[in-house]
């Protein structure tokens, strides 16, 4: 049923260390190992796969690499038990689109343990528009509930909040009954964020960083920072007692300059959120979730879908961040 050929987009080394990418076409015979060949319907863009494509990041760790972390598609071929020709399944995170062949292409082999299946009530196409830009937001409220986060305590701060990560975080923690404050550097969006759900939109340009103290007024009960750097500083600074921060992205810096006041004086939380190797037990059940009470209310409203013939035109906006809400990629011809 795999074709002798199809197509892939591949990123590569030039000749002078340069990162670049282009359509290929490959054969079965050139996938990666794994026990489960999938033909792969939908793809999504994330920040990651934007700074992978154009070399603004180290991300690839094995060229030439098929790039994409995330896929869905249907089963053709397994050898695993757990996973029948005609289920739909999908993956994201781990080594795909890293250092294993990933969703950019028409035909993926895949693990079986990075498989997940397709809950109830979830399309491939949504499941995408999800992708692991939802997951990791999933994962986040997951983290912070289990670390003492209810709707009660006070709001809830999301940095980066325009984002795939921002915007779904504030859909779904607007839709558990939190209230959610975004926090944002685009005063042109405060309208699409309180449609998502915020009750409020802060302009990350009106804080004063060099003024920060280590401890300020406290105002959140939680936080879901995308950001790093002095935002994440600044969130700290201003978490309530008994606080939760969730560390996911620094698209403004990997560094933390603070102190330890927030932890010894108001005993804050600072959860980090690896959405990358988390078990498949623990996906299952986040991926169960995002078809149920986590589900967003305005998922396809916030997605733009793409052919695949498209997506190297995207990568740089992603790079700009003048990209909203999610990307996903068509993969049939």
């Amino acid at each position: 049923m795999i074709p002798n050929s199809f197509s892939a987009y591949v990123i590569d080394k030039s000749s002078n260390g340069q990162t670049v990418g282009s359509f290929t076409e490959l054969s079965p015979a050139q996938l990666d190992e794994g026990e489960v060949t999938i033909r792969v319907r939908y793809s999504s863009i994330n920040y990651k796969d934007a700074l992978a494509a154009t070399g603004a990041g180290k991300i690839i760790r094995r060229f030439p690499c098929v790039a994409g972390i995330d896929l869905a598609g249907e089963v053709v071929e397994s050898t695993d038990e757990r996973f029948k020709p005609g289920d739909a399944v999908l993956a994201n995170s781990f080594d795909i689109g890293v250092s294993h062949h990933g969703g950019y292409a028409q035909w993926a082999r895949i693990p079986a343990d990075w498989l997940v299946r397709l809950p109830a009530g979830l399309s491939l196409l949504e499941s995408m528009a999800l992708g692991c830009a939802g997951y990791t937001a999933a994962l986040a409220i997951m983290r912070m509930e289990s670390n003492g986060l209810a709707p009660g305590k006070g709001p809830v701060a999301v940095t980066g909040a325009t984002g795939g990560v921002g915007s779904l975080a504030i859909d779904m923690l607007s839709g558990l009954g939190y209230e959610v404050v975004a926090l944002t550097r685009k005063a042109i969006e405060k309208d699409y964020l309180k449609k998502l759900g915020a009750a409020e939109v802060k302009l990350t340009t009106t804080i004063d960083h060099a003024q920060v103290r280590p401890l300020e007024s406290g105002l959140w009960a939680g936080a879901i920072d995308n950001v790093g750097g002095p935002i994440l500083h600044w969130l700290l600074a201003t978490m309530k007692q008994a606080g939760t921060v969730a560390s996911v992205g620094n698209a403004a810096s990997a560094q933390l300059e603070t102190t330890v006041f927030p932890f010894i004086l108001r005993g804050v939380s600072l959860l980090g959120i690896d959405s990358g190797y988390a078990t498949t037990p623990i996906r299952q059940h986040l991926w169960d979730r995002l078809a149920t009470d986590l589900r967003p209310t305005h998922l396809m409203d916030i997605t733009r879908v793409i052919n695949f013939d498209s997506l190297p035109t995207a990568f740089d906006d992603f790079v700009q961040g003048k990209v909203k809400g999610r990307v996903v990629v068509k993969m049939d011809d």
